[in-house]
């Protein structure tokens, strides 16, 4: 979405836009490239739920770099880190993933870029409303509801289990 209203705004920048964005991803990628690559398969279970693991292994084998293009160009919700994670774990070429991140990420950037140069002044319209405003407003504050009872579920679980330890000693 920031990309959009950038772009929007300001045309002529929109290499800069798109370089930054992919070079942003690509570099996100290496350092999750670096945790799961030392990591393994076996850190991996941690990380992705077994039924998505066991389809992007099987996919990864046959088609890593057909998944891992796919999943650079597709929008959220499609499991990019995941998806990065696999890869890496699998020991896929970092050179090549790196590569393929780079320039597939450029080519989305720059397809989001050229739809807000053409649709432009109808997002900033939107972009500018109250109704707008007020939709993102909500949304940020669900997130961060949303974010503060997951860290509170997750301390709790992580006191039950320490508990249950202390417990069995």
């Amino acid at each position: 979405m920031l990309t959009v209203i950038l772009v929007a705004r300001n045309h002529g920048q929109l290499p800069s836009y798109v370089l930054a964005g992919a070079v942003g991803s690509t570099i996100g990628v290496f350092l999750l490239d670096l945790v799961c690559r030392k990591g393994g398969e076996a850190g991996l279970k941690r990380l992705v739920k077994p039924r998505l693991l066991g389809y992007l292994k099987q996919r990864m084998e046959k088609h890593a770099a057909m998944v891992v293009i796919i999943t650079c160009l597709a929008p959220p919700p499609f499991p990019f880190g995941a998806a990065i994670a696999v890869a890496s774990a699998l020991q896929y070429s970092r050179s090549r993933l790196l590569a393929l991140v780079l320039v597939t990420r450029a080519v989305r950037y720059s397809l989001i870029g050229w739809a807000a140069i053409y649709f432009g002044r109808r997002i900033l319209r939107i972009a500018d409303s109250t109704e707008f405003l007020w939709f993102m407003g909500g949304f940020i504050a669900f997130c961060v509801i949303g974010s503060v009872a997951s860290i509170i579920q997750w301390v709790r679980v992580g006191n039950s289990k320490v508990g249950a330890r202390e417990a069995a000693s």
